[in-house]
């Protein structure tokens, strides 16, 4: 691996050693999944309840975003994003110090007023293809960035009322190898701009410009993107095709969510992106002690 960790405040990632976990923190009234933190009140002190549940079900990042990327959600524009994410930035920095925030945006002012109120990851979903200075501000702050495939079509939304919502899957010549194209052209970008190596984390964009089936075989074959040679993030929680392939809505998607982590980890997954913390933490930590035998082996427990 070209990066074999990342130190970010006093947190260090040493990639491969274990599976990281980021929790999601939607401040937005439309998530798909239905738990949108201002739909419920006070948004800041409903962020805080759950950033510190999250960190003590087994959370290591706290992401933050203020604009929903559920198929068919209404644009938000930059003002209206920073209105509802940075004071909850400000929050969790305040509440949580030692805590990691990244913050869910593609575009380069809410990612600079987030950095400076304490947000120290952007995840952009559109891989620094949306705007042009969000590498810039990353690279101006020396902030990690994770770089996400998307294909995604407005054109091509299809609803789905028990589902959820989706994009119809783009056309590829060759999945893995479009999707690997396409993820190096967004290191590019990052490198580029001034986004130091090691501050690249790569997500393959499971759910975004993808069917059913493209979702599966990236999951199986997530190696191959690992073998770029870039922590990968696996964001796969409740999303729309694990509904369609149990026949469940988005609330009841949890063990379904577990059997593409577990599966994901084993095929090299760096960091998953969770609802569920609590029990999704507990299935990376299984099965990064299969696979990565992170366990400490005790005696009298041994033959049990």
């Amino acid at each position: 691996m070209k990066s074999p960790s990342l130190q970010i405040g006093s947190f260090t990632f040493n990639w491969g050693s274990r599976t990281y976990v980021m929790g999601i923190l939607n401040v937005t009234p439309d998530s798909f999944s239905g738990d949108g933190i201002i739909s419920k009140g006070d948004a800041v002190n409903t962020a805080v309840e759950q950033a510190h549940e999250f960190l003590a079900s087994g959370a290591d990042i706290l992401d933050v975003g203020g604009e929903s990327t559920r198929p068919g959600s209404a644009p938000v524009n930059a003002d209206q994003e920073m209105e509802r994410v940075i004071p909850i930035i400000h929050a969790l920095n305040k509440n949580f110090p030692e805590a990691v925030i990244s913050i869910d945006t593609y575009k380069a002012q809410v990612a600079e007023e987030a950095v400076k109120a304490g947000a120290q990851i952007v995840n952009d979903v559109w891989g620094l293809r949306a705007d042009d200075g969000l590498a810039l501000v990353a690279a101006k702050y020396k902030t990690p960035v994770i770089l996400m495939h998307n294909r995604s079509n407005p054109a091509s939304l299809e609803v789905r009322e028990k589902f959820g919502n989706a994009y119809g899957g783009a056309e590829y010549e060759n999945l893995i190898e479009d999707v690997k194209h396409e993820l190096m052209n967004s290191v590019e970008l990052a490198k580029k701009a001034g986004i130091a190596e090691p501050h690249i984390i790569l997500d393959p964009g499971i759910g975004f410009g993808k069917t059913r089936e493209h979702n599966m075989e990236l999951i199986n074959r997530l190696n191959e993107i690992r073998e770029l040679g870039y922590p990968v993030l696996l964001g796969t929680s409740r999303k729309s095709f694990i509904g369609f392939t149990l026949d469940l809505p988005a609330d009841q998607r949890v063990e379904g969510t577990a059997a593409t982590i577990a599966v994901g980890i084993t095929r090299g997954a760096d960091m998953i992106r969770v609802h569920d913390v609590k029990e999704m933490a507990r299935v990376a930590k299984m099965t990064d002690a299969i696979t990565r035998k992170t366990f400490t082996t005790d005696e009298k427990d041994e033959h049990r």
